[in-house]
C-alpha cells in the first residue's frame, strides 16, 4: 500500500491517469447496472440481456485490430482523449432509451460504446511505460489492475443504489460526465517528446495498409513465445470466465436461493479475492525471479480452476464464497505478474497492437463462453456448467506448464529505458 501511495504522490502523470481511471470505471458500472435493469424492467426477457452483452462484445472484438494499428501509428494521448469524448456523447444518448421499449436502441448504443473502448483501454496500457520509470512500472501496473477490481467491487453496489434512487436518466448522465472527466485527466499528461510510438517512418506504399501493420504485430507476437503465451493464457481463462457472467446470477438466484442479495454477495467476494490477489501479485513481482514467475503462473491457474470447480459443487454458501474468492485471487496474482512482463518486454512500436490483440482474443473467447453457458443453462444445472468451466480454465495451467517444461518460454530481452520519455513529476513542477 505504501508503494501505491508513494507512486501517486510522486508521479504527476500517473496520478492523473489513475484519477481518470477511477472516475470512468465507476461510471461504466452506472451504465451497466442501468442498462441491464432497464432491459429487464421493460422487456422481462433474459434473452434481451444476453443480446445486450453480445451487442457489446462483438464491436469490442472487431475494434481491437483497428485500435492497435492506430495506437501504434498516431499520438496515443490524443486517441485516448478522442475515445473518451466519443463515449461521452454515446453514454449521454442512453437517456433516450428510458422511454423506448424496443431493445434496438440499447443494442446500437451498447455496440458504439464498446467499439470506442479499446482505443482507450489498450492506449492506457501502451502509455504506462512512457509515464513511469522502470522502477515504478510494476507498481503502476499493480495499482492499475487493483483499482480496476476495486471499482468493480464498490462501483456495482454504488451504481445499483444510485440507479434505484436517482433513476436511469441520472445514471446515464453520470456515466457521460465520467468519460468527460477522464478526457480532462488524460489531457493533463505531459512528457518530453510525444506519446507517439517510436518507429521508422512509414513508406508511401504503407500509409493506407492497416492490415499489413496489424499483421506485423501478429508476427511479432509469434516471434516472442512469452508474449504469445501470455495472450493465450487470457484465452484459457476466458473459457470459464465468460460463463461466470451468467453463473454468478444463477448461483445467487437458483442454487442458493438468496435472490439479488446472494448475487451481490458472490460478486463482492469475487471482487475481494481479486483485490487480495492483486496485492499479493505486486508483492511477489518485486521479489521473484523469471523462472519462479513461470512456475507460479501454472500454480495460480491450477488453483483457480480447482477452486472454481469446488465453488460449483459445495452445498454450503459460506464455503462457496471462500472458493470463489480463492479462485479470483489466484487469477489476479497471475494477471499482475503477466501484465508486468508484457509492459517490460514489448517494444514501444508494438504495444498498441499487442495489447489490443490480447483484449480482442479475451473478449471473443468470453463471448463464446457466455453464449454457450446461456444455452446450456436451459438444459442442465448451474453446478454442472460451473465445474465444466472450472475444468476448462484449469487446462491453462497444463498448457503453460508443458510450454515451460519443454523450454518454449525463454526469457526475452528487456526493453531499454525510453530516454525521450521522462515523466513530469509534481515536485519538479513546484
Amino acid at each position: 500500500m505504501n508503494d501505491f501511495l508513494q507512486l501517486l504522490q510522486r508521479n504527476r502523470n500517473y496520478r492523473y491517469t489513475w484519477i481518470g481511471q477511477v472516475v470512468s470505471e465507476i461510471g461504466d458500472h452506472f451504465n451497466n447496472i442501468a442498462v441491464f435493469s432497464l432491459a429487464m424492467e421493460t422487456t422481462h426477457s433474459g434473452m434481451i440481456v444476453a443480446g445486450v452483452m453480445i451487442a457489446r462484445a462483438v464491436p469490442a472484438v472487431l475494434a481491437g485490430p483497428l485500435a492497435g494499428v492506430i495506437l501504434d501509428r498516431l499520438d496515443r494521448k490524443r486517441i485516448m482523449i478522442a475515445s473518451d469524448l466519443v463515449r461521452t456523447i454515446v453514454a449521454l444518448a442512453f437517456v433516450f432509451t428510458v422511454h423506448e421499449h424496443r431493445p434496438l436502441l440499447l443494442y446500437v448504443l451498447s455496440g458504439l460504446l464498446m467499439f470506442a473502448s479499446p482505443f482507450f483501454t489498450s492506449g492506457r496500457a501502451a502509455i504506462l511505460p512512457t509515464i513511469t520509470t522502470r522502477e515504478e512500472l510494476h507498481t503502476a501496473n499493480s495499482l492499475t489492475q487493483t483499482t480496476q477490481w476495486t471499482t468493480l467491487t464498490i462501483g456495482v453496489m454504488v451504481a445499483g443504489l444510485s440507479a434505484a434512487s436517482l433513476g436511469y436518466q441520472w445514471a446515464f448522465v453520470l456515466n457521460s460526465l465520467s468519460f468527460l472527466a477522464s478526457a480532462i485527466c488524460i489531457w493533463q499528461l505531459r512528457v518530453r517528446g510525444s506519446f507517439r510510438a517510436k518507429r521508422e517512418a512509414l513508406a508511401e506504399d504503407q500509409v493506407l495498409r492497416p492490415w499489413s501493420e496489424y499483421k506485423e504485430g501478429l508476427l511479432y507476437m509469434k516471434s516472442s513465445p512469452l508474449i504469445l503465451g501470455i495472450a493465450l493464457v487470457g484465452v484459457g481463462w476466458a473459457t470459464g470466465g465468460g460463463a461466470a457472467q451468467i453463473l454468478f446470477t444463477l448461483f445467487g438466484e437458483q442454487v442458493f436461493n438468496r435472490g439479488a442479495a446472494g448475487i451481490g454477495i458472490i460478486w463482492s467476494f469475487a471482487g475481494l479475492g481479486l483485490l487480495l490477489g492483486g496485492w499479493l501479485g505486486h508483492y511477489l513481482g518485486k521479489r521473484i525471479s523469471f523462472t519462479t514467475y513461470k512456475h507460479l503462473v501454472s500454480i495460480c491457474y491450477a488453483i483457480h480452476g480447482s477452486a472454481y470447480v469446488l465453488f460449483s459443487l459445495v452445498p454450503q454458501f459460506g464455503l462457496a464464497l471462500f472458493f470463489i474468492a480463492l479462485s479470483r485471487a489466484s487469477v489476479s496474482v497471475s494477471s499482475v505478474l503477466n501484465m508486468s512482463q508484457m509492459l517490460r518486454r514489448v517494444p514501444d512500436e508494438f504495444r498498441g497492437r499487442v495489447f489490443s490483440t490480447g483484449e480482442s482474443l479475451t473478449w471473443s473467447t468470453m463471448m463464446i463462453s457466455l453464449t454457450l453457458a446461456g444455452i446450456a443453462s436451459q438444459y442442465t444445472s448451474p453446478r454442472t456448467i460451473g465445474w465444466v468451466a472450472g475444468v476448462l480454465s484449469s487446462t491453462t495451467a497444463i498448457f503453460w506448464a508443458w510450454a515451460n517444461w519443454t523450454g518454449k518460454l525463454p526469457e526475452p530481452q528487456a526493453q531499454a529505458a525510453e530516454t525521450r520519455h521522462v515523466e513530469v513529476h509534481s515536485r519538479s513542477n513546484a
